[in-house]
């Protein structure tokens, strides 16, 4: 297994973590993001135990109240995730856990636990409805924002290659591999549409869209490219 404490242990021992962390009844909460795509995939709890057998062996492990015992992600599902950076904020009482997931977080097959969204939210003042249609407009113009977010990401992971991230393997292995996997996902993407499995189907276009970023960013192609070249074809002829 890949073992990613050990830049952590320059700076600071095992022992020395566990001091800076406030332990509620000798457990801490552990948020788990995508260290690729930024989203949160889940929170668990972390004792001293787990947090050690984390950072030995480079994959999570956690502590759970209900069975009261160890735990380690993916060991029955195959999910595990690989640990890329693991912190703790400035009140020492939450962990932040960066990974790359090998498959989904959730029990239930979804990607993160969170995808069970409220709505319904009380309407504070009359101007809301506006306020709405604002913020619509404004996250219709932002909605792509995560594009370049995960391209900014992927630029950073090609500059500093860190070790046990998929991408820094995919640089490392070169543009063969990644036309092979662009390859794969494409192919896996045309099943799912078949198989009319739109779960699946959002998992693999998502699978896709990351290989081709990564794909643009070895042939230093920008994204903004493609975006005006989009925009071009579309332009709409104007009228006198």
């Amino acid at each position: 297994m890949t073992n990613v404490s050990n830049e952590i242990k320059e700076r600071l021992s095992l022992e020395q973590v566990v001091e800076h962390i406030r332990w509620s009844d000798g457990l801490v909460p552990a948020i788990v993001q995508d260290a690729e795509t930024r989203q949160v995939l889940m929170m668990a709890y972390m004792n001293r135990e787990s947090l050690k057998l984390s950072l030995e062996s480079g994959e999570t492990w956690f502590w759970s109240r209900s069975r009261q015992e160890l735990w380690h992600k993916g060991a029955t599902s195959g999910n595990v995730q690989t640990i890329t950076s693991l912190k703790y904020d400035c009140d020492g009482d939450t962990l932040l856990v960066e990974v790359k997931p090998n498959g989904p977080a959730c029990h239930t097959g979804e990607v993160t636990c969170f995808h069970n969204e409220i709505i319904g939210l009380p309407e504070n003042s009359a101007d809301s409805a506006s306020e709405r249609t604002t913020s619509a407009s404004s996250s219709s113009e932002s909605r792509f924002e995560v594009l370049a977010e995960l391209e900014s990401v992927i630029a950073e992971r090609e500059r500093e290659r860190p070790e046990g991230a998929y991408t820094t393997y995919l640089f490392d292995k070169g543009v063969d591999k990644i036309l092979k996997k662009i390859g794969e996902e494409a192919s896996e993407t045309i099943i799912a549409a078949k198989n009319k499995d739109n779960d699946e189907l959002r998992l693999e276009v998502s699978d896709l869209m990351y290989h081709l970023l990564v794909l643009l960013q070895e042939r230093k192609l920008p994204l903004d490219d493609i975006m005006s070249e989009l925009s071009r074809r579309h332009e709409r002829p104007r009228r006198d």
